[in-house]
């Protein structure tokens, strides 16, 4: 902590940043949300990604700061352009839920694809149900398909629920009851609730 101190009253944007971290988790120092805005501000302003991240963050959360999504949405925008693929994925939140914007579903869409894009399973699964729901894009199951699956080689439960769902009722894919359960019980080995359901319904088809 003094070492980073010392770096980060000189400029220093890496120790700028890591001042932040042991602010906000109370490490070598009590915790103090405020000093944590304080240098992640410091770093996010010299263009620093992981910076703005956590500087979104905590507007979002209201965290050493009042809560203002328009000042998470300006900081993640940020990092988001810099490729930073948490910040895409909750630029497309804000987008699709109209957090301190109007609600955009094609933009939500744009920011999740470039998340999915760099391997984000959350934003794979979304991204599937944006084109399963024709939410923001024209509706396609093959392509909800498609990227259901990209989550599930991540393990990402609802996914595994979700391409079950397109097996069972045939979307995106040849009907095939065996392969729905299959995907419904890895899902539910999870404790995804809404699979543990489905095989009891429908286990026995």
């Amino acid at each position: 902590l003094k070492w980073y101190q010392k770096a980060a009253e000189q400029g220093d944007e890496d120790a700028q940043f890591y001042l932040g971290v042991m602010y906000e988790n109370g490490q070598g120092v009590i915790q103090n949300y405020v000093e944590a805005v304080k240098w992640y501000r410091k770093a996010a302003e010299q263009g620093y990604t992981e910076a703005q991240y956590n500087l979104g963050v905590m507007y979002y959360n209201g965290q050493g700061v009042a809560q203002k999504y328009a000042e998470a949405l300006k900081w993640w925008r940020k990092a988001a352009e810099q490729g930073d693929e948490d910040a895409q994925f909750y630029l497309g939140v804000m987008y699709y839920h109209g957090q301190g914007v109007a609600q955009n579903y094609a933009e939500a869409l744009k920011w999740w694809r470039k998340a999915a894009e760099q391997g984000y399973a959350e934003a794979q699964f979304n991204l599937g149900f944006m084109y399963e729901t024709g939410l923001g894009v024209a509706q396609n199951y093959v392509e909800a398909v498609r990227w259901y699956r990209k989550a599930v080689e991540q393990g990402y439960a609802s996914a595994q629920y979700n391409l079950g769902v397109m097996y069972y009722n045939g979307k995106g894919v040849a009907q095939d009851y065996a392969e729905a359960i299959k995907w419904w019980q890895k899902a539910a080995k999870q404790g995804h609730e809404n699979a543990q359901k489905s095989l009891k319904i429908y286990g026995n088809k």
